[in-house]
């Protein structure tokens, strides 16, 4: 299961971090994985490279956290805003492969 937590700093969101695999297919045909990862690369991509907001950002096999410098975080809101919506709706379209929790600084 792809556990997804969004870390939030009062209302606004801060960051995530994304661990495990979904386990909806084999390797390489893993839908579910395949669009929560997508998301996640998207969404940091955007973050990074196109707002150009500084974030301190890890990647591993199965493992992507992200936390938004507070100085960039209202600039980064919609695109995280976007993300926890998005992956919402996966997540209640394949619970038992996507958990999406919420946790506060």
């Amino acid at each position: 299961m792809v556990t997804v937590c969004f870390i939030k700093d009062g209302d606004e969101i801060a960051g995530f971090d994304f661990s495990g695999h979904a386990g909806a297919g084999g390797f390489g045909k893993d839908i579910v994985c395949a669009a929560v990862s997508s998301a996640a690369y998207m969404a940091a991509n955007t973050i990074t490279e196109i707002i150009g907001a500084k974030a301190d950002i890890s990647v591993d096999d199965g493992a992507m956290s992200l936390i938004v410098n507070a100085a960039d975080r209202r600039r980064c809101r919609d695109i995280l805003n976007g993300l926890m919506l998005h992956l919402d709706g996966i997540s209640q379209q394949y619970g038992k492969n996507v958990k999406l929790v919420v946790k506060h600084l």
